[in-house]
This record gives structure tokens, C-alpha cells and sequence, in this order.
């Protein structure tokens, strides 16, 4: 009996041994929890966008690309897509922008440095739900915003409650909310860029500017790809600042494509045409993160 144990672990033990069986012996729980809670779901997600969407098995009837042509052929659909990009693109290059600076400023010996740091941080740390509140409670048309604004002279704006301006409000939330996460990996960026190539560019006369271009810059091009990925993810994922703020209005001139699914599943029970606009959703993102991965690639 002993004999059979010592001879099952030494076969075992062989097996590790080998680097292909190791690695998959060591990744099957993962794999596993992969394919349940992420592969599977996506896969559902997908046969889903071919059917009615019915919540039962039996009412569930295949449709083909019906759902699909009625995305193309639907006006609010188009409309959403364009206050998707709008809304990404108004609100991806401010938080990149913005934060570089801030860590560039930041990464220097400057007074309250620490606490500056903290106070840029903090908007990563609060609800998104708490800050959409606080954000509606400012731009009210009786709020502190128009207050400030008629204080200098200038009439109230029904924020809010325009066209034109309810978006922007989001994308000022978005902005903010995003800050601070993006300054932090600037930070951790530019510290691991070595400070002789800023002496050697010193010595070779280049002033402060052409230190950011020619030093700085290349050197966080794996950071920049790191940090647009994640803040084009964010904006595509949008919920609760439309949810909390303006509920998609007025005249649907602040949904985005994930608060639309929301409304087609939950709300109309629409549950295949939601699957087919949560389909393209998931495309675009994989589409853009191929293209800036291969821009990464690229560069490195």
C-alpha cells in the first residue's frame, strides 16, 4: 500500500515536472472561473442577440439578424452611437491630458506636494452614484453653478434640462471622476523612467519642454497605452452618471450605449435587442484595444 502511494507521488511528482502539464494543472481553476463567470456569460450574450429574448426557454424564438437590422434602421440607436462618441471622445483626451500635467507637477519638489497628490486622488475613492448626486445638486438651475454664473453677470442656464449643455455636466463628472486613478499611474510612470536621461538631455542643452517631448513622452508610452485603455473602458461602461443625472434626456441627448441596453432589457423587456446592442458594445471595445495594443507593440 505504501509502496503504490510513494509510487502515485513520484509519478505526479514527474508530471509537474514537465512545464506544459505544470501550466495547465495551475491554470485549470482559473480557466475555470474564467469560462462560467466571463466566457460563457458572452457566449449566452451572443446566441441571445439571434432571439426574441424571451424569458422563458420555450418562448424563446430564433430571429436571426432581425435584432441586428433593427439597430441600423432604428434612429435613436444612431443617435446613441453618436452621443457615445462624443461622449468618449470629449471626455478620453481631457482625462489623459489633464492628469499628465498634474504629474508632471506633482513629480517635482513643490510646497503641499503629498497633500496635493491626496486631494487629486480622492475623486477615484467616492460613488460614482454620490458624485452624479453632488453634481446634479450643483448644476440645478437654482444651484451654486448658476449662482456663480449671475454673480458676474452672466443668466442662469437650465443645465440640466438642454440639449446642449446636459452632456457636457456629464462629461465635467466624468473628467473628474477619472482624475485622480490616471494621475497616480502617471506618477508610478514617471518614476520608473531612469533621471540620468534627464541629465544627459540637460547636459545636451535641452530645456524643460523639450525634456517632456524627447524624454518623458517616450518614456511612458507603455503607461499612456495603459491608461487610455482603461479610461476608454470607463467611458464606454457609463451607467450611473446618465442614470443618476438625466435618465438618458432631454430628447435622448445624454444616453450612451450602456444606459440604452439598460432601457431596452429592463425597461421594454426587450431582451434579444438588447443582447444584439450589448454585442456591439462589446465589439467596439475589443476593436479599440486591439488597435491600441498594436499601437503598444509598436512603440515597444
Amino acid at each position: 500500500m505504501q509502496q503504490n502511494t510513494k509510487n502515485s507521488n513520484s509519478s505526479f511528482k514527474e508530471l509537474l515536472d514537465n512545464e506544459t502539464f505544470a501550466a495547465w494543472f495551475f491554470l485549470t481553476p482559473a480557466l475555470i472561473l474564467l469560462g462560467v463567470f466571463v466566457i460563457g456569460p458572452i457566449g449566452y450574450l451572443f446566441y441571445l442577440s439571434f432571439t426574441n429574448g424571451s424569458f422563458t426557454k420555450d418562448g424563446t424564438t430564433w430571429v436571426g439578424f432581425k435584432n441586428y437590422l433593427r439597430l441600423i434602421l432604428n434612429p435613436d440607436f444612431s443617435q446613441v452611437m453618436w452621443n457615445t462618441v462624443y461622449f468618449t471622445v470629449a471626455t478620453v483626451i481631457p482625462s489623459i491630458v489633464i492628469p499628465l500635467f498634474l504629474a508632471v507637477l506633482l513629480n517635482t519638489n513643490i510646497v503641499l506636494r503629498g497633500f496635493l497628490r491626496t486631494s487629486y486622488f480622492l475623486p477615484s475613492i467616492i460613488s460614482l452614484v454620490a458624485a452624479g448626486l453632488g453634481f446634479r445638486w450643483l448644476f440645478q438651475n437654482e444651484g451654486p453653478v448658476n449662482a456663480l454664473l449671475n454673480s458676474i453677470g452672466i443668466d442662469s442656464i437650465s443645465w440640466l434640462s438642454s440639449t446642449v449643455w446636459a452632456m457636457p455636466v456629464i462629461i465635467l463628472l466624468s473628467i473628474w471622476k477619472q482624475l485622480g486613478f490616471n494621475m497616480v499611474v502617471f506618477l508610478a510612470g514617471l518614476q520608473a523612467i531612469p533621471v540620468s536621461r534627464y541629465e544627459a538631455a540637460e547636459l545636451d542643452g535641452a530645456n524643460s519642454w523639450e525634456q517632456f517631448w524627447f524624454v518623458t513622452l517616450p518614456g511612458l508610452r507603455p503607461t499612456l497605452i495603459f491608461a487610455t485603455i482603461t479610461t476608454v473602458i470607463f467611458t464606454l461602461r457609463s451607467f450611473e452618471q446618465v442614470y443618476v443625472i438625466s435618465g438618458g434626456g432631454p430628447l435622448n441627448s445624454t444616453n450612451l450605449l450602456v444606459y440604452y441596453i439598460y432601457q431596452e432589457a429592463f425597461g421594454q423587456f426587450d431582451f434579444g435587442y438588447a443582447a444584439a446592442a450589448a454585442t456591439v458594445l462589446l465589439a467596439i471595445t475589443m476593436v479599440l484595444v486591439y488597435f491600441q495594443l498594436r499601437t503598444w507593440d509598436k512603440d515597444s
